[in-house]
Order: C-alpha cells, then sequence, then structure tokens
C-alpha cells in the first residue's frame, strides 16, 4: 500500500500529507490512526494532537513555529494558526566521520562536455552578456533581440507566425476567432548557425547603483561567479561608467575568484561611446567574433568526477527537505567519493 503520510522525526508533532487527503479520512502513521479535521493537501501537514496558544510546533525535531489558536488533531497547519519561530543559534562542535558510499558502478564512467583552460568541464557551452548596472538592461534586451533571432536561440519564432497570421487576417477584414493559428514546424524552426554554443544568456538585474558600496561588492562577486562558471565559455560587459559597481570591482571579483580567469571578456563602457548604436554595434561585432571561436569547441569524454552540480535552492516546496535536500546530498556524496 503507497505511503500517504509522513512524521519525518520522532519528535514532531506535525505531520506531512504525501498526497492530497480528504476532510473524515482516517490515515495511519507510525502504528497511529489519525482522523483529518480539514482537507489537507499534498505536503501541507496537520497536527498529530490537540494544542494551544504558546505551544511548540516541532518538525525536522526542531523548533519551526508556535501555534496562535487553538488547534484539533487532524487540523490543517496555516499561516493563520500558526507563526513562524526558531531557538537561538548556537553552536555545537561535533566530530564527523564521512563514509564515502560505493561508487564502484560509477567508476571508468564519463559525460561528454566542454574542457575549459583552468581543469573543469561544463555539460553546456553558453555566451553570457552582463551587465553592471541596471541602466544597461534596456540594451541587453536590444541586444537579445537581435542575436536571437538571427543566431536560431530564439523561441518565439512560432508565436510571430501566429500573430503575423492574425494581422493578415485582420487586414483582409476576416474573422479572428475561427481561425487556425497552427505553424507547420518547418516554418517555426529556426536552425542555429553556431551549433556547437548551447545559448547566449543575458543577466538582467536591478542592482548596480543607487545602494550601498556593500551592495554593490556582493553583485560583482555573484556576477563574477557567473562569468566563472565552467558551463559558460565567453562573456560580454556592458557599463554605463558612474554607477557603484565599476568595471575594476567586478575585474577583482572575478579574479579574486579564479586567477587563471582567461576566458574571452568584452568590455563596454556607455560613457565612451560616442552613442547609443555605436555602443550596441560594437558590442554585437566583438560578441559575434567571439562566437564564432567558441563555437569551434567540441564535447569531448570526461569522467564523471568532473561535473558541476549546482545544490542552490531554486524555489523550495513542502517535499524538498524530505526528497530534494537528501537526493542533492548523495549526488554530492557520490561525486566526492569519485575524486
Amino acid at each position: 500500500m503507497k505511503q500517504r503520510v509522513l512524521k519525518v522525526h520522532a519528535a514532531d508533532n506535525v505531520i506531512v500529507a504525501l498526497q492530497d487527503l480528504k476532510r473524515g479520512e482516517t490515515v495511519r502513521c507510525q502504528g497511529k490512526d489519525y482522523r483529518l479535521a480539514s482537507d489537507i493537501d499534498a505536503k501541507h501537514k496537520f497536527f498529530a494532537h490537540d494544542m494551544q496558544p504558546g505551544e511548540k510546533v516541532i518538525m525536522y525535531g526542531v523548533l519551526v513555529g508556535m501555534v496562535q489558536q487553538p488547534v484539533s488533531a487532524g487540523g490543517l497547519m496555516t499561516p493563520v494558526n500558526v507563526k513562524h519561530a526558531a531557538d537561538p543559534f548556537f553552536y555545537r562542535p561535533s566530530r564527523y566521520e564521512w563514509t564515502p558510499p560505493d561508487v564502484s558502478r560509477f567508476t571508468g564512467r564519463t559525460f561528454n562536455g566542454y574542457h575549459r583552460s583552468d581543469g573543469r568541464v561544463g555539460t553546456a557551452n553558453y555566451w553570457l552578456f552582463i551587465p553592471t548596472v541596471f541602466c544597461q538592461n534596456r540594451n541587453l534586451d536590444v541586444i537579445h533581440d537581435a542575436l536571437h533571432e538571427q543566431l536560431g536561440y530564439s523561441v518565439t519564432g512560432k508565436y510571430r507566425q501566429k500573430v503575423k497570421l492574425l494581422a493578415e487576417l485582420y487586414a483582409r477584414g476576416a474573422e479572428i476567432g475561427p481561425a487556425d493559428l497552427g505553424v507547420k514546424e518547418s516554418v517555426a524552426k529556426t536552425d542555429r548557425l553556431f551549433p556547437h554554443v548551447d545559448g547566449i544568456k543575458f543577466l538582467n538585474h536591478a542592482g548596480g547603483c543607487g545602494g550601498t558600496r556593500q551592495d554593490a561588492a556582493l553583485l560583482a562577486r555573484l556576477l563574477a561567479a557567473y562569468a566563472d562558471h565552467p558551463n559558460v565559455g565567453g562573456v560580454t560587459v556592458l557599463s554605463l561608467g558612474c554607477e557603484n559597481l565599476q568595471v575594476q570591482d567586478f575585474m577583482n571579483a572575478l579574479k579574486e575568484r579564479n586567477p587563471r580567469f582567461d576566458k574571452p571578456l568584452h568590455l563596454f563602457e556607455h560613457q565612451q561611446s560616442q552613442s547609443e548604436e555605436e555602443l550596441i554595434t560594437a558590442a554585437i561585432r566583438r560578441t559575434f567574433e567571439g562566437l564564432i571561436e567558441l563555437n569551434k569547441m567540441e564535447r569531448r569524454p570526461a569522467p564523471l568526477s568532473r561535473l558541476s552540480v549546482g545544490v542552490k535552492c531554486g524555489g523550495s516546496d513542502g517535499f524538498s527537505g524530505i526528497s530534494a535536500n537528501p537526493a542533492v546530498g548523495y549526488c554530492s556524496d557520490l561525486l566526492v567519493a569519485l575524486e
């Protein structure tokens, strides 16, 4: 029988629904039956017993909240009846000994990736556009439209065709509602000019000026981390010239992160250009030249130990701590053991 609920830790007083549950149902967990007082959607929690305001809500064996109003066993836990709470942070010295998992079945296995000069290997080959300040976002949008459409990276081709069909119908005075907007795949699909370049990414953001110098320094490190990622093969940076996050600050952060950084890097400052058109044209020209060179790279076999796996949160839900985080942890153990 499929497990329907989960009590994560023995000390927990809330239970997680692994699937949608209906009010009035009885579910069994660790030898005890619970009659549900509410509908409980998957990923949500219900109370294991009656609780009063001020009592602690425990999950994963730690304090996660305080009861705000009387609640009943089997009732849905919500932001209305529970408010966030946590125990004070403290450091507890520990001796942890790691036992490597058995990786014999992965020994000698490889993946086809892009080898960088510093020894790392990417699973993709991207060119990156970085603005040092939000003032350059509009110019990045213009470059995005120009490059994506012409180089075959646009995913809006079929929708452009649909709009074109609607415009033609309107011009003829035809009815729009019953129109067939199907677009043949051969029309919608655009072949890439550079087959070994997986895409061009644009890191538009709302920072770089108007905040504190500490904000700019943090942004510099974040953007440098993107540029240094093994999936990136080249970078174009657009700056204004008077922003908090100066190009030199970005370069310093990049050098601090990776002293061996030697990917193609093109820098353009708006205030040193005669016009916006000159800036955009120069950036497109140099980037295009860089894409020609980047396209010469081809995937080659690399050991699995060379994989770079992202472990930062990409959007938590109620199952992240139950399934996703342990899976990422186990995958990390496997990769480390392969070294």
